[in-house]
């Protein structure tokens, strides 16, 4: 897919013309909020002033009362709406300042981090910063919902194929002019977290339940509405024996329905917290006519017999809130006679009968645009970087400008590499801290965006479908009891077994057996390499023991040595982290440690 076209907008421009509107409209809006509060306290005492009058003065009109009840009741309403846009222009503000950081690469330590998808086993995860704080994962990030920070999270942990790559794309380069939608959603959704879980959600919609007695429902309403209507026979006509007799029947009734029921009820509030949160996100997304093939897919889940998602969860929402109040001190006295906990609890039943099964297909969905929604919001606020290109199934990574996301862009030094048939390892010699591994890490985290449909930091990057592993973060555990050698070499043992599948493998290995003696590192290195080329991958190795550098010329031509260099101006060291070609001839060890006052 070509690189997206030059956008309409400059989004810091955009952000700050939108941030001097919301921040307008809160201060508008905190002004009514104080004049509101000062009315409704003003018509609170006035109200309680005249009710003491009248009780004094034993005056019998209540249009004094009537009259500042109905403006208190008025003063509320519009009060209550009031609240609401306040809430909703400082989330507008919070979104703008957010994007504003991003570009700002001020963003570190302020958002979503998703360390809990963190698993030190995967091959790249903890290597490549893909989750923690100033990771790939918080840079991306703008979900409020947890099913678009799962799906993103998933999306980032393994790769789509090129169709699916392709598809997510379009969807991307749709997506990043809407930043209103973007923006929309962010509003809506803030306190989704914390009320709606998606999975026991789902599993709570998934759960077979016993078939409920269809009359029940007929049935329940009807002898409700007898029972009220006996209590005013016996008012208007002293019929107390009807009366009675609707009492003792309801309450045998309700204890031996109800009975059952109370434990399913506990489990349905638990889990049907603040679904018009979650009904007026999908009412959000259900509003957008979408053209490319990825978003109208989406947005057909969200459709069902002719109802909407957000229709039918409303709906849910109305019969949750209904089945709380049955705390409510008056409901809570009525309720063994008219059966309000058990209506409305069959009444969720039978809403779980009928749509319970596509929760998991509306969060699916929603947690898909969302997580498009993301990557568009990246594309947006990053207009230089492209689009990958998919060549075929023979392993290649071939980059222009390549740097690494989580820089700056004014000041990442960008470089080119060229990783395939022809050059499959490429060994980085080089001093310390002249930008090796974060070189390694670029590669790869460019390789994990790429192949989960995001703009890439490059100005051109081709690559064919690659099973991305590496070992540049390797850790011991003490209380496992592992060295970092034994940690090591373990993730060379999953990477090596990674290579034995049909999918290529771009391994990518700093500081190579640096735990063990040269001897022993340099013909374990050798082993490695010769076992990863046998095997169809292609990767980098960066290496400060010189030794290691001569393994590219003992496989051949398929390997080159690059390094990086430094210089010594005056007594401060200079790096310039461009890959240049050959064995790095500089090292600055002692130069760093006398750097620092130690005497060697």
């Amino acid at each position: 897919m070509d690189a997206p076209a030059i956008q309409s907008q400059n989004p810091e421009t955009e952000y700050q013309r939108r941030l001097v509107a919301a921040k307008a409209e809160r201060a508008q809006l905190a002004v009514q909020d104080e004049r509101l509060s000062f009315a409704r306290f003003t018509l609170m005492f006035v109200g309680a002033f005249l009710g003491v009058w009248l009780i004094i003065s034993k005056a019998h009109s209540l249009y004094w009362i009537v009259i500042p009840a109905t403006l208190f009741v008025i003063c509320a309403v519009i009060h209550s709406r009031v609240l609401v846009a306040l809430r909703d222009s400082s989330r507008k503000i919070a979104f703008c300042e957010r994007g504003l950081a991003r570009i700002g690469n001020r963003w570190m330590g302020k958002g979503q981090q998703g360390e809990r998808f963190l698993n030190s086993s995967h091959p790249y995860a903890r290597d490549l910063d893909i989750f923690g704080e100033g990771s790939i994962f918080e840079l991306l990030c703008a979900s409020r919902t947890r099913a678009g920070e799962e799906t993103l999270a998933r999306w980032l942990l393994g790769p789509a194929s090129p169709e699916e790559v392709a598809l997510r794309q379009e969807a991307v380069t749709e997506l990043r002019e809407h930043l209103a939608l973007r923006e929309r959603l962010a509003v809506l959704s803030e306190g989704i977290d914390a009320g709606v879980r998606p999975g026991p959600l789902v599993k709570w919609g998934e759960a077979s339940t016993a078939p409920v007695p269809g009359y029940l429902r007929v049935l329940l309403p009807i002898l409700a509405a007898l029972w009220i209507a006996s209590l005013i026979a016996w008012a208007m006509w002293d019929l107390w024996y009807l009366a009675a007799f609707m009492t003792v029947l309801n309450a045998f009734l309700s204890n031996h329905f109800g009975g059952g029921a109370k434990d399913g009820i506990s489990e349905t509030e638990a889990v049907l917290r603040d679904l018009r949160l979650l009904a007026d996100v999908l009412a959000c997304v259900e509003g957008q006519t979408f053209q490319t093939p990825k978003l109208v897919s989406l947005e057909a889940p969200l459709q069902k017999d002719g109802v909407s998602a957000s229709q039918c969860i409303t709906t849910l929402a109305r019969r949750a809130e209904s089945l709380a109040s049955r705390r409510n001190l008056m409901v809570k006295g009525l309720d063994r006679f008219v059966f309000w906990s058990l209506q409305y609890a069959l009444a969720i039943e039978a809403w779980r009968r009928g749509f319970g099964r596509e929760i998991r297909g509306w969060l699916g969905a929603l947690g898909e645009i969302e997580a498009l929604c993301d990557l568009a919001s990246y594309a947006y606020e990053h207009p230089g970087d492209t689009f990958a290109e998919f060549s075929g199934t023979s392993p290649c990574f071939e980059a222009e400008a390549l740097a690494h996301p989580l820089l700056s862009e004014t000041t990442a030094i960008r470089n080119d590499l060229k990783l395939g048939e022809e050059q499959r390892l490429v060994i980085i010699s080089g001093p310390n801290m002249a930008g090796k591994s974060t070189f390694v890490r670029a590669v790869g985290v460019n390789a994990v965006l790429a192949q989960c449909g995001a703009p890439v930091r490059a100005r051109k990057l081709r690559i064919s479908p690659l099973a991305v592993a590496a070992s540049v973060c390797v850790l011991d555990s003490l209380q496992g009891g592992v060295s970092r050698f034994y940690a090591e070499i373990t993730r060379l043992k999953l990477i090596m077994d990674m290579a034995q599948k049909e999918t290529p493998v771009l391994f990518l290995l700093d500081e190579l057996l640096s735990g063990t003696n040269s001897h022993d590192r340099r013909i374990g290195a050798d082993a490695i390499v010769r076992g990863l080329f046998r095997r169809n991958a292609i990767g980098l190795v960066t290496t400060h023991d010189l030794a290691l550098a001569e393994i590219a010329t003992a496989v051949g031509t398929q390997a080159a040595n690059v390094h990086f260099e430094d210089r010594l101006d005056g007594a401060e060291l200079r790096f310039d982290y461009r890959l240049t070609p050959g064995i790095v001839q500089t090292s600055n060890a002692l130069a760093l440690m006398r750097s620092i006052g130690l005497d060697v």
